[in-house]
Order: C-alpha cells, then structure tokens, then sequence
C-alpha cells in the first residue's frame, strides 16, 4: 500500500477497500503470525484453520486497551475464529494508546490500520458485509472513532467497555455492539457506556447494548453475544 500524505489521515479516513484479492497468500492457517508491516511496532494476523480462498471470511480488527499489546487484542475473539471463518488482525498502537487519546488526532494508528486493511483485502477473499472494526477498553473507545468514521467500510463495531465514541466526520451507518459492567470501576458506565448508547441511539444507528454484573471485563457470555450478533 502506498502511503499518503500524514494529512490525509487527519479525520481518521481509512483508503483501502475490500474487492477481488490481487496477491497469493503465503499466510499459514490456523496460526497467529505477525504481520510483518513494521519492525518495531507490528501487529498480529490470524487466518483460521479451514479458511479457503474460494469462501468469503469475515474480517475484524481487533484493538488492545490503554498499555496492552496485540496479543491482547488478538484474544478478544480468537476463539471463535476458526468455528465461524473469521479472519483477525490485532495492530499494536503506536504509542501507549491510540493516536486520538494520546494526542487528540488522528495519525500513525490511523495510517497503519489502513495498512493492515490493505494487506488483508489485497491478500484475502473478505466478505465486504461482514468487516468489522472492535476493541476494549480504549480499543473499544478507537474502534467506535474510526467505525463511525468509515462505515462504509466497517460493517460492524463491536465496543468492549468503551470510554467514548468521537468522529470528524461520518460515513456509512455501522451496526455497533456495546457491553459494559455496571461496576466499572476504570470507565464508570454512566458517562461512558451508557452515554455512548444513548448518543448513538440519538444518531439513529443500530444499537446492541448489553449491561452485565461485573467490573472492567469481558464475561464470555458477553463475547459470545457479540459474536453471534456480528454473523447474524
């Protein structure tokens, strides 16, 4: 992918789009592997076990909390991968979270998520209805940012605890999943979660919001829940 200038990015617009994949895969399946587009700050790509180039796959891209990894997001559905014909990728952010928390901007995560996207639809045959962006925590907060940002490319955004939900500008209406714990203790629910359901709600999107009794988490019943609303 050619990257452009650091400007273009600056609302958080994503360029790459799925279609026809152009390059052969030499992706192993059923592995987690890096995906080998930066030496120092990488991410992580899974292809599941019985991914064939002849069958769609869904797509999501998965983003780590405040001070966390790719692994980390790369856990959040890795689970359900192969079952449900999912492909992952996990980025790592470029700082210790994402761009437009640490800076209040759009950039270098931006940039390279459009990266990822570009490798994934380039090497792999996406269904372009089943494109998800998600995350936890400030994951879940960026996957919101950049899902209402470019949902016309992001079907789905699936916000794992979210601290909130911002955009410059809007395209596309993006399904969104929400969960939160009412006994948040890092991102309380009622300006957070709750406030994000309430505003998206306003904006006429198509909400799923779960509330559940626990703290700053993931219940697996929650995760399940997602997955099953995202491949309905």
């Amino acid at each position: 992918m050619q990257i452009r200038k650091r400007d273009t990015y600056s609302t958080g617009r994503v360029t790459s789009r799925p279609g026809a994949p152009t390059q052969t895969s030499e992706v192993p399946a059923g592995a987690v592997q890096p995906l080998g587009l930066d030496a120092a700050k990488d991410g992580l790509l899974y292809l599941p076990s019985g991914y064939e180039q002849s069958k769609p796959a869904a797509l999501a891209v998965m983003l780590h909390g405040s001070g966390g990894n790719p692994e980390h997001g790369m856990w959040l559905l890795q689970r359900y991968a192969d079952a449900h014909n999912i492909i992952l990728i996990a980025p790592a952010s470029r700082k210790y979270t994402w761009d437009v928390i640490v800076t209040d901007s759009f950039g270098p995560d931006a940039i390279f998520i459009d990266q990822s996207l570009a490798f994934a639809f380039e090497h792999f045959n996406i269904d372009p209805a089943r494109v998800a962006i998600g995350g936890f925590s400030d994951g879940a907060s960026y996957a919101l940012c950049l899902g209402l940002t470019n949902g016309d490319v992001f079907t789905h955004i699936i916000a794992f605890s979210p601290g909130f939900a911002f955009a410059r500008e809007k395209h596309g209406a993006p399904a969104v999943f929400i969960s939160h714990g009412v006994h948040d203790g890092i991102l309380p629910i009622d300006p957070c979660g709750r406030l994000v359901h309430r505003d998206l709600k306003k904006e006429g999107l198509e909400v799923k919001y779960l509330e559940f009794d626990g703290e700053h988490e993931i219940p697996a019943n929650i995760s399940q829940a997602a997955i099953e609303w995202f491949l309905k």
